[in-house]
């Protein structure tokens, strides 16, 4: 496999080396976060990206409760991005992200979309 950046330079390359196949969707985000944790906010800059927890209040809406996005727009409610594990653009309001928010950088992006994150989930 060939990776786009330095192994030195890179804090995702760890997480997706260690991977095995069996493990839980929210382990390996809690593993991500850990890595990432030197650059989280709480507001994110627009044309970067980022991972987070996110649990909506609306019922009966199906989400990605670790959803990893290119943030596209910033508003007093909360942002809007295109989230990777959708493939389309969906809106985040600040209530709703649970903790920080943690930056990924350019040169981190594709390892970040070979971890199995995305958990979809039917709001009840």
């Amino acid at each position: 496999m060939r990776y786009p950046t330095d192994i030195n330079s890179n804090r995702i390359r760890g997480v997706v080396d260690n991977l095995i196949g069996t493990e839980d969707a929210d382990d390996i985000m809690m593993e991500l976060m850990n890595a990432l944790s030197s650059d989280s906010t709480l507001v994110p800059d627009v044309g970067k990206y980022y991972v987070f927890v996110y649990r909506p209040k609306t019922p009966l809406i199906q989400y990605d409760q670790n959803p990893l996005v290119a943030v596209t727009d910033i508003f007093r409610w909360g942002f809007r991005g295109i989230n990777y594990h959708w493939r389309q653009y969906r809106q985040y309001s600040w209530e709703e992200v649970v903790g920080s928010l943690y930056q990924i950088y350019p040169d981190e992006l594709a390892d970040a979309r070979e971890l199995p994150i995305q958990k979809f989930i039917l709001n009840s």
